[in-house]
């Protein structure tokens, strides 16, 4: 098991420093393309209830991404930090009031009505090539996945990064979830094993 965690710490510092050379400018670019991708890409019915990420550091931009489907008629939510091991979906609506998170990011206040997401936008250091995904390393989106699994809740995951965040292999470990889709600047890849 240690060895598994070390291999995976290892690899989100290379991803994540292979990530943070990217122009900041060619990042803005790459993420109005990847809000095309998801008008495209990603169906959405009106009021169905999609969870973005407020980016942090490096992190692809998923603003426009989540306006793009807010335009198709979702209903937007962000994660919000209850404590060390929690996070719950908080609707995001204009002009309400938006709180820090911690890590650098926020999200809305306390006040915002909790969701159920059916589609999360979910934010990653690492993944290969069958979907497996390593995170920041706290476990939140894991555990907020299963508790919505627990409630007989199947949301569609999407996992957002660049290419360059890709590696040959990621570690397995019993309480991963898999990210059947990826969307980086090449495009949305689906892993048909997992569909």
């Amino acid at each position: 098991m240690s060895h598994s965690k070390d291999l995976k710490k290892q690899l989100r510092k290379e991803a994540l420093a292979r990530r943070d050379s990217l122009d900041e400018f060619w990042r803005v670019e790459i993420a109005l393309e990847m809000a095309e991708t998801a008008k495209e890409k990603i169906d959405i019915e009106p009021g169905q209830i999609v969870s973005g990420f407020w980016p942090m550091r490096s992190e692809v931009d998923v603003r426009p991404l989540m306006f793009a489907l807010r335009e198709k008629g979702a209903r937007l939510c962000l994660p919000a930090i209850l404590d060390k091991t929690t996070i719950v979906f908080r609707e995001l609506v204009r002009g309400a009031p938006m709180v820090e998170m911690g890590f650098g990011t926020v999200g809305p206040h306390e006040e915002a009505e909790i969701l159920d997401p059916s589609v999360m936008l979910v934010p990653l250091a690492a993944f290969d090539a069958r979907g497996h995904r390593i995170g920041y390393g706290a476990g939140y989106y894991d555990r907020a996945i299963a508790k919505l699994e627990a409630k007989g809740l199947t949301p569609r995951l999407i996992g957002i990064a660049f290419d360059c965040q890709e590696v040959d292999m990621v570690p397995d470990e019993n309480h991963d979830v898999i990210i059947p889709e990826i969307l980086t600047e090449s495009g949305l890849r689906r892993f048909a094993a997992q569909l």
